[in-house]
């Protein structure tokens, strides 16, 4: 039986039905997690230097039910989401919808970096993703999320909303799979072409010139987007984009006739939308900024030692100053229990929202992020809140405690919070409390989902969800390089 026969014989015809059901060989330990990898022949995409690594870091794990669960998240995004990849450009999809999300797609693939010099095959498979970003932003840059490029073959996935969604500028729903604006999708971008370089100190198997295009293209955008709604003559200034839905939620809309409720100006930049593809209330959202603060100097950091594009590292690194202060001066609140917190959005008026979601960038990513150290006073400050029941959207069952989101709705935990929670903490204790609670709480299928009931983890959204997979692989190789032993 050749190759083509066997993949259409024996492999999964949807790995979010195969994700649903656990597979054997089963991990020996308490929990008995299933094998949730497919076969060789039915992998997506296979890598010798991220195979030897996850071998040698679960010899670094006592726990046989932490190594299976490392196994199948650290390897979840090549075994199942290389939905096309030609050597010089891939499609990423995000799991169980056949679409590429920028945010997604980045973080996919961000914990194998530090594997691409020793594998030139995975090496070309970022520098691909670089590219296909680079294309789709120059394509349309106020998406989060695309379809598959023509000339994959893929077809297009089904989105029931594109066609009757209302934005300005318009899009093309075979180009486009949604056109809600965010700008960690702009940050994510700049992240991953960033770390890119850092890891390579060369940008190999890049397409320069339609990178460069990207990057001029996002920054001209981030200025216009720190502009108020209203000029000094109280008239309205161009909205830049909008975007609406008729939709039962209202989270799947913007205010103000598409776009966004006013602002101020503070040297922050509009958002419309947050990483839970959900609305933003106030359209400074300041996890979003603080991500780009830190991708802007990045970028910054990286011309200058390319020693190109001066104008657009002088243009980066004005921005990010802009956003650090504005963040300072307009996002910091004195809360009456805590003292001073960052705030979760902000409007330049003095209205402020006090929360947390799940969805990375979030408040308690910031350390994460980069934007601030974990000692920092006023994150510490803001961790105590956003981990308690002051923030309405933080759970705690039988089973699960932690943020959720309003995507998921009320009692549901993410996964991917807990993670969070553990990879900002200095405590070997906490790291590995989180770590079992969440080996225990997949529902018996040994990967991570989107949320679950906190008080049955049997019930949960989205079964192949690689983002998640890839921040719990993140959190357990730096517990067992922080924490020799611990787990």
């Amino acid at each position: 039986m050749d190759l083509h026969t066997r993949q259409q014989t024996e492999c999964p015809g949807s790995f979010t039905q195969w994700t649903s059901k656990p597979h054997k060989p089963y991990s020996s330990g308490p929990l008995r997690l299933p094998s949730m990898r497919p076969s060789m022949d039915c992998r997506s995409f296979a890598s010798p230097a991220v195979e030897q690594f996850i071998a040698n870091t679960s010899q670094q794990i006592n726990s046989a039910d932490i190594r299976q669960l490392f196994a199948n998240t650290m390897a979840s995004t090549l075994d199942t989401a290389i939905a096309w990849h030609n050597g010089e450009f891939t499609f990423v999809i995000t799991g169980d919808i056949n679409a590429q999300w920028t945010r997604d797609s980045t973080n996919q693939l961000l914990p194998l970096l530090p594997h691409v010099q020793k594998d030139v095959e995975l090496q070309k498979l970022v520098a691909g993703l670089v590219n296909m970003q680079a294309e789709q932003l120059a394509l349309y840059p106020y998406a989060n999320a695309y379809q598959p490029p023509e000339r994959s073959g893929l077809a297009p996935a089904e989105n029931s909303w594109a066609k009757s969604d209302r934005a300005i500028p318009s899009f093309d729903p075979d180009q486009v799979f949604e056109a809600k604006f965010e700008i960690d999708s702009l940050a994510a971008f700049l992240k991953l072409s960033t770390a890119y370089w850092r890891q390579t100190k060369a940008m190999d198997y890049v397409k320069m010139d339609q990178w460069k295009n990207a990057v001029v293209e996002i920054l001209g955008l981030l200025v216009k987007l720190q502009q108020p709604t209203y000029d000094s003559d109280g008239k309205l200034t161009d909205a830049v984009f909008s975007f609406s839905r008729t939709s039962g939620s209202g989270t799947e809309t913007s205010f103000g006739h598409g776009r966004g409720n006013p602002v101020r100006r503070t040297g922050m930049v509009r958002s419309l939308f947050r990483p839970s593809d959900d609305s933003v209330v106030f359209p400074f959202f300041v996890p979003g900024n603080a991500m780009l603060a830190v991708e802007l100097e990045n970028l910054a950091r990286m011309l200058q030692a390319m020693n190109v594009m001066a104008e657009e590292r002088q243009k980066a690194q004005k921005l990010a100053n802009e956003i650090r202060q504005g963040i300072t001066d307009y996002a910091v609140y004195q809360h009456p229990k805590y003292g001073p917190v960052y705030v979760y959005e902000t409007d330049g008026y003095g209205s402020h929202l006090i929360m947390d979601d799940a969805n990375i960038p979030s408040l308690l990513s910031l350390p994460y992020l980069g934007y601030v150290s974990i000692s920092d006073s006023v994150y510490q400050n803001t961790r105590k809140l956003v981990l308690s029941a002051d923030n309405p959207w933080y759970f705690s069952g039988s089973s699960l405690a932690g943020i959720g989101s309003p995507h998921t709705g009320f009692r549901k935990v993410w996964p991917m919070a807990v993670a969070v929670q553990a990879l900002t903490s200095e405590s070997k204790e906490e790291r590995v409390k989180a770590i079992e609670v969440l080996a225990s709480t997949t529902g018996g299928l040994g990967l991570m989902h989107e949320s679950a009931d906190v008080d049955d983890p049997t019930k949960y959204s989205r079964p192949w969800f690689a983002w998640c997979n890839g921040v719990f692989s993140e959190l357990i190789v730096d517990t067992v390089e922080r924490f020799p032993g611990s787990i």
